[in-house]
């Protein structure tokens, strides 16, 4: 199994952990520890041995940080994880609403009389430190660099993942590295930079055309870079991880141990780009003035997917989509009391596997019954396994991540006889799923611009979620990509090219939740007869195809377009994954696509 069920984290661990990090904040003469969730590389997922928040808390959500004080432990989590946190972590931690409580405001509340609260440089990004120290100027609250101190306390710590580098293949990528190097080398000299600083692992990844395995479910692999404005590339990173790839990398790539990385950035002559919310403050500390704060230089072009790698990973929705298929109509043949989460959870990564080309799945399959699909971000342990009841809805939200391309796709599935409370919510959540995927909308508008589409039939009900609609997703690369979101908060505007989820969802504690999703890709719409020449307008492309569960709808909350788009949607899923599957599953599919 590529997926472990074992409890990682138990809230009973936390209390002693802390208290031995209070000792060392004590003898280093700190009222305060910061324990962000990331790491060095400043990615949203992190090896074991980064996990430092969940090793300390308990939690172990993949956006958080902890703030130890000496009297209180606040544990800063966002919308998706209100729920979750509450059962993950013990009396001695205090969950902390954020972002609408910052970080700096509950410093502040907590610390009246001013204090010192360290933090390790290497794990905050330059332009989160900048932002807090703003907002605590004059308060007598000083943010001091320190030595990691959970480490000092963690005896156990896992070691630095070492996994072997393989090259992307060229009919995958759609580019060579070369071109990618020199095609943003020329944007950096046009911009008057010199070099350019990337320490995001997928960035990486994606500019040199090669995937590692440093951290589960997502291909890449740790190190830091220099791009430089006359097209050649420092990389720092361990000379073990490059035995198979170290011929693929070129002349252009020269190698070098990490621990050199502080003292070449140090070094740069001239004007460096980087990304304030990824780079280290242990990297612009040594930076000094030369940095300009444009961005990952990789960022978006990354996004912006290229044609073989759109096609590529259309080609892994259709095979990934008949796995699920399979799973689909294996459950519906089980009856209700008689299945668990773990059980569910195996069979679709059994089906996956029949693939040769999948390499991993791409997150923890997210397999919630009754309440526990009310946990956004749940995930199923040995502890926590559950038994799918008559009248249970079913969150099974999981991917794939295969060589042509990342899959992440979510169904709320009705086990048995569901109450009309539950459809009814469910089919909201349709509506704005439909609304998000027949939009059209002109080009230059960001995600922020256009979110509130897919939350209007909630909102009409005086309801609604606390998560985006939608994250961008990479290319056999990490399945939440940025810059691109369809959120609230993101400014990026959406490109051709760029592929993201398309996931309303809608959850009630204790008793249910209600998520579907599909990925689609940013595309040049189609030309209108009543159309303005002059305004470009986009749309989407849908790369899922995966039935959804007509038991869940309430027709007559429908209008005609919508039930017009869902029997279109459902004509094409039968269409492109007939051929696909088994006679059984096929049979299923048949029932599954009926028009309504």
């Amino acid at each position: 199994m590529f997926q472990s069920f074992e409890v990682t984290a138990r809230p009973e661990q936390g209390p002693p952990r802390l208290a031995a990090l209070r000792a060392e904040m004590a003898n280093e003469g700190l009222d305060g520890f910061l324990i962000p969730r990331a790491d060095a590389h400043q990615g949203e997922y992190v090896a074991p041995r980064d996990a430092r928040l969940a090793w300390l808390t308990g939690f172990t959500g993949s956006a958080g940080f902890c703030v130890a004080l000496t009297g209180i432990a606040g544990v800063f989590v966002d919308g998706r994880y209100r729920t979750q946190v509450k059962a993950q972590v013990a009396g001695d931690f205090t969950p902390v609403d954020w972002p609408e409580i910052s970080l700096s405001a509950w410093l502040k509340q907590q610390l009246p009389n001013g204090g010192k609260v360290g933090f390790d440089p290497w794990l905050h990004a330059t332009g989160q430190i900048s932002a807090v120290l703003k907002e605590l100027d004059g308060t007598g609250i000083e943010l001091v660099r320190s030595e990691n101190l959970v480490d000092r306390v963690w005896p156990d710590q896992p070691a630095p993942p070492m996994n072997p580098v393989k090259s992307h293949p060229i009919e995958f990528a759609g580019e060579t590295a070369e071109s990618k190097i020199q095609r943003l080398a020329n944007d950096l000299k046009q911009n008057g930079c010199s070099a350019a600083v990337i320490t995001l692992p997928d960035s990486i990844m994606w500019l040199l055309n090669i995937r590692g395995s440093d951290i589960g479910y997502n291909p890449v692999a740790h190190g830091f870079a220099i791009l430089h404005a006359d097209g050649h590339v420092d990389l720092f990173m361990a000379e073990q991880k490059l035995t198979e790839a170290r011929d693929h990398l070129g002349e252009g790539v020269q190698v070098h141990d990490p621990a050199a990385f502080l003292d070449a950035v140090a070094g740069l002559q001239g004007t460096v780009q980087v990304d304030p919310g990824t780079l280290p403050q242990a990297v612009a500390d040594v930076s000094g003035d030369k940095m300009r704060t444009d961005g990952d230089p990789c960022a978006l072009p990354k996004a912006r997917k290229n044609a073989a790698e759109i096609s590529g990973s259309a080609e892994a929705h259709l095979r990934d989509a008949a796995a699920v298929i399979e799973t689909l109509c294996w459950l519906d043949a089980q009856t209700p009391g008689t299945l668990t989460e773990v059980q569910v959870v195996t069979q679709l990564e059994e089906n996956r596997r029949r693939d040769n080309a999948l390499q991993n799945i791409s997150f923890d399959t997210i397999a919630g019954t009754g309440p526990n699909g009310a946990i956004m971000h749940y995930r199923v342990t040995d502890e926590t396994d559950s038994v799918l009841e008559n009248g249970h809805l079913l969150v099974l939200d999981s991917g794939g991540q295969y060589l042509d391309g990342t899959t992440d796709i979510t169904r709320t599935i009705a086990i048995g006889n569901v109450g009309e409370e539950e459809k009814a919510c469910f089919t909201r959540v349709l509506k704005g799923m439909i609304n998000m995927s027949v939009l059209r909308w002109p080009a230059g508008l960001a995600g922020r611009d256009i979110e509130c589409i897919a939350r209007v039939p909630l909102w009409a009900a005086g309801q609604d979620f606390n998560h985006g609609v939608g994250h961008g997703v990479g290319a056999y690369l990490s399945v939440h990509e940025g810059p691109q979101r369809l959120s609230k908060v993101s400014h990026v505007p959406l490109e051709p090219g760029m592929i993201l989820s398309n996931e309303p969802g809608y959850y009630r504690e204790g008793a249910f939740g209600i998520r579907i999703e599909n990925l689609v890709v940013v595309q040049d719409a189609p030309s209108l007869a009543t159309a303005d020449p002059e305004r470009a307008m986009l749309n989407w492309r849908t790369l899922t195809f995966v039935p959804i569960d007509r038991r869940l709808i309430v027709v007559d909350m429908l209008t005609a377009d919508e039930r017009d788009w869902l029997n279109a949607y459902h004509r094409d899923v039968a269409e492109k994954l007939r051929p696909r599957l088994g006679v059984d599953a096929q049979l299923w599919l048949d029932a599954a696509t009926a028009p309504i």
